[in-house]
């Protein structure tokens, strides 16, 4: 899940090398928060126009999330 996220961002940003993925441990109800860090250059590239890119990864990732039976959140830093 971790590479996915950061294969999906490294696609969209300027600079993928400053691209980094870090998790942190599971919630009580059972879900992961992925944090999603990219260069201060890129932020707008990953947010996207009212959030509608932020929104298609979360959405992509929930779905693979799915297919494993885990629980995911993404947060953009």
């Amino acid at each position: 899940m971790q590479e996915l996220l950061k294969i999906i961002a490294q696609g969209l940003v300027e600079k993928p090398e400053e691209v980094s993925v870090t998790l942190d441990e599971p919630k009580e109800d059972g879900s992961v928060v992925y944090h999603l860090h990219v260069a201060e250059e890129d932020m707008g590239r990953v947010i996207g126009k009212q959030g509608r890119i932020a929104k298609a990864i979360r959405v992509v990732m929930r779905a693979a999330a799915t297919r494993s039976s885990e629980k995911v959140v993404v947060e953009i830093d």
